[in-house]
This record gives C-alpha cells, structure tokens and sequence, in this order.
C-alpha cells in the first residue's frame, strides 16, 4: 500500500467521509483512516439508527390514537427485538453505501487506530503492527464520545449509554433519563411511547436548555401531559443497585432529596471529544474543555493539522461536521466559498414528540445582543393541516431586527417542524429579511404557513390569529 498521500482524514463518520470525498473530488489523492465503522457514531448509534426507533414509537403513538380517526386497533403486540433489528438494518445498509462511496472515490481506507506522530505524519496501529504514513495535509476528524458523572458511570447493564439504549433486549418498566438536552428528551420521548415509565432529571431549571425559553416551556408541558416526570434543576447524587434494578437519589437546588426506585438509567449528560491518545500533546496542538482548538478555516496551530465536527466543539451536530468537512478541503484547494462558517445559521432538530427545530438567536440571546427586535408568533391550533392530523400542538416563533427586518432566529415546536426548518435556514443563508419573506407564497394546506403566519405576526399583519 502507498504510503504518501495529499489529504489523510482520521475517522470516517460524518465530517471525515464526506472531506474525504471532497478531497478525492479536486484532485487530492486521499486516504480514510477507520478504527471501528465507517459512518462514525451517527450513522452507526445515534443520528440515524435513533430515528428507525423513533419511527416504531411514532407508530406506537398512532395506534393508540387509532380511534380518532375511526379505527379499532385490538390485540396489539409489540415485539423490541424486531425494532432493534429494523434499526440495525438501516445502519448496516448505509454503512455499506459509504464503502462503496470510497471505492467509487478510489479513496484509499485504512483500518487502524492513528496518531499525529510528527508534522504530517500519521502512525496506523492495527492488529499489533504499526506503518508510518505521510501526508500534506492531516484532517483529524474523530468526533467525541458521551461523558460521565462523578461517580456514575455507563456500566451497559443497568447503566446505559447510548448504544445499550439503542439496543435493549427487553423493555424497561421504569426508567430515569439524566440529561434533558437534545439526546436525553429523544430517548425520553421514545420510550414513553412505547409503553415505559420515564422520569426526566435535568440539572439546570428547564429542559432543552440550549433552545428558546418560550420552546422550552412548551416541551415541558407537552411531556408532562404524555405522563413523563420531570425533575429540573436537579441531581442524581447516587445510584445504587437494588435486587434487579436501581434506587436513585434526587437532590434539588434547596439540597432536600428522594429516592426513586427504577430498572434502567440512560445517561445522556454531554459530550467530550476524542483527543486522547492521537498525539496531540506532543506535538503542541492547543485544546480547551476536551476539544481541539481551530480557526476559522478549521486550521489547529500545526500547520498542516486541521480538525472538524464535534472534535473541533459545538455545535456538536452531523450536518456541522459534513459542512466543516468540505470548507476545510476546499480552502485547502483554494477553491470554493472563502466565507467562514457562520455558527448562527446551523439549524438544530430534535426529534423527540412533539418534534423541535431551530435556527439563530433566541429571544434572550438577540436582546442580550442589545439587537431591537420584532418577535412573532403562530400557534399550530389555528392551522388547517395541523389540525386535520390530530396534532396542532404547536408553535413557530420568529425574531427579526426591527431595524433591518433581518431574521435573527426562528424557533418551532410541533408535527415535521424538523422539516420545515430548511426553510428557514435558506432565508438566513440568502439574507433574506421580513420584507421578502412575508411576500413569498406558502403553499395550502400545509404546516408551513405556520411559518408564514409567525413572519406577518411579527410585524402585525397575521391573516389567521
């Protein structure tokens, strides 16, 4: 095997396989450095096998809907083996798709763990023997891994990370979720519909801290009326075994605790990235709270070492790092959009029920800004296509510049607002202010002319509220 390349990439998730795409693109001979799967966390255990299982609990939740839109569902049975097996598939064909990707590319994969062993050079451990390759230009791109509590920890038996999560042999009965940001909620929110009691403990005062408060109440109240308790503003100071499953001690901001007695946890409280044992110590390259340091142009402080997605820091998300991948290539081939990223016009998703999605600031940010602003609001009650699937809990929230009708923010929670969060993405990238957004034609019926009712009403002009 050629032991020389232009561009080496470590790690093949999201961000690495598509740069290493790119990179093959424009010319660069390239090679992929893998230790596990190709696809990385998200393809293989969070992004999309979580989605299939959503899927079984969007199922679930239709079925014991079934009679509002008159149907008798009697003698329903429920098998999580098969759903984790669906999950599993899906995963395994796409990781077959991105081998296939590489071969098309005649991009070069290796197998191995690899290290940063001097300037554009890369040691490859595998099976016992170690090579040496050399590269122009090293692309470090291996994501991050979940964290623990002092004193908790993921143990895969009562303990769960997300892989045993994703992959339960049997149901729990009773489950405790520590963690209430994106991660946490979807899992929350899947097991509940598929017939589990779940508590939710978050440390901070409200769950999904990272969205819009006003978004956030609403996840809140929805997830209270689906029967799931909520705990915010507290701890889990100790877990302990007891007979098959756990006893949790809650303790909330005033120090009071309680015990609650549960079979399964999920640990879902945050991140750290993947920089142990690659080298970078000794070879200087700056990092801060876990994550490797970079640029604007995704450039550590070694030249020739360059880092993206979630090792590179948040937003820890897949589109992020795909994004990074190919601006980081391109700028190393001088071609392309010489614009740096611009981290306000990421858009989030959640895909817990009801769905959340988001873009920008929120409302809190843009004031603190010290931006003036125009804040509009649409409640799905009052949409015709919500309210014809049964589901208009809702509502989309948009916040312009009252100065510029620029749009700084817009927030949504309800039915496919995952979806429908594009739209708004384009208008931030296009610059696109109120002016021409209140004057583009939303189709009929649809869940998007939410979206352009919540524009009118920032600047009083709403047709349906």
């Amino acid at each position: 095997m050629d032991k020389q390349f232009d561009l080496m990439v470590v790690g093949g998730g999201p961000g690495g396989y598509v740069a290493a795409i790119r990179a093959a693109q424009l010319g660069f001979k390239t090679a992929l450095v893998e230790r596990e799967h190709l696809g990385g966390v998200c393809l293989n255990w969070g992004c999309i096998p979580t989605k299939a299982l959503l899927r079984g609990a969007e199922v679930a939740h239709t079925l014991d809907s079934a009679a509002a839109f008159g149907f008798s569902v009697d003698n329903v049975r429920f098998d999580i083996a098969k759903l984790v097996a669906h999950s599993r598939a899906v995963a395994g064909r796409l990781t077959q798709g991105i081998a296939y990707l590489m071969k098309k590319n005649a991009i070069t994969l290796i197998d191995g763990e690899a290290r940063v062993s001097d300037k554009c050079q890369l040691t490859v451990s595998h099976q016992g023997v170690e090579t040496v390759y050399r590269a122009d230009h090293i692309l470090l791109a291996t994501g991050a891994r979940a964290r623990n509590l002092p004193g908790i920890a993921v143990d895969g038996e009562r303990v769960w990370g997300a892989r045993e999560a994703m992959t339960p042999s049997t149901l729990p009965g009773r489950l405790l979720v520590i963690g209430a940001g994106a991660i946490g909620v979807e899992f929350a929110s899947l097991y509940r519909d598929l017939g589990s009691e779940v508590t939710l403990v978050e440390a901070v005062e409200r769950i999904l801290p990272a969205e819009d408060a006003e978004i956030s109440a609403l996840a809140h109240k929805a997830f209270k009326a689906r029967g799931i308790a909520i705990h915010t503003g507290t701890t889990v100071s100790a877990l302990a075994h007891q007979g098959d499953g756990v006893r949790a001690t809650l303790r909330d901001g005033q120090g009071s605790e309680q015990h609650l007695d549960i079979d399964r946890v999920i640990l879902a409280v945050g991140i750290t990235g993947n920089i142990d044992n690659l080298g970078l110590e000794e070879l200087g390259v700056a990092t801060e709270r876990g994550f490797i340091v970079t640029d604007e142009q995704c450039r550590t402080n070694v030249v020739g070492l360059y880092a993206i997605g979630d090792v590179a820091g948040p937003p820890w998300l897949a589109h992020k790092a795909s994004h990074e991948g190919v601006h980081c290539v391109e700028r190393i081939a001088g071609v392309g959009n010489s614009h740096p990223l611009d981290r306000t016009r990421i858009p989030g998703c959640t895909y817990c029920r009801p769905q959340v999605a988001s873009i920008g600031l929120t409302e809190e940010q843009a004031k603190k800004a010290g931006r003036p602003i125009r804040v509009g609001r649409f409640n799905l009650a009052a949409n015709g296509k919500a309210l014809a699937l049964g589901d208009s809990q809702g509502l989309v929230k948009t916040i312009f510049d009252a100065a510029t009708g620029e749009l700084l923010g817009a927030h949504m929670i309800g039915p496919e607002v995952t979806e429908q969060i594009q739209g708004f993405a384009i208008a931030r990238s296009l610059e696109a202010t109120e002016a021409e957004l209140a004057g583009t034609v939303f189709p009929h019926p649809t869940l998007s002319e939410a979206m352009h009712e919540s524009i009118l009403a920032a600047y009083d002009r709403a047709i349906h509220q």
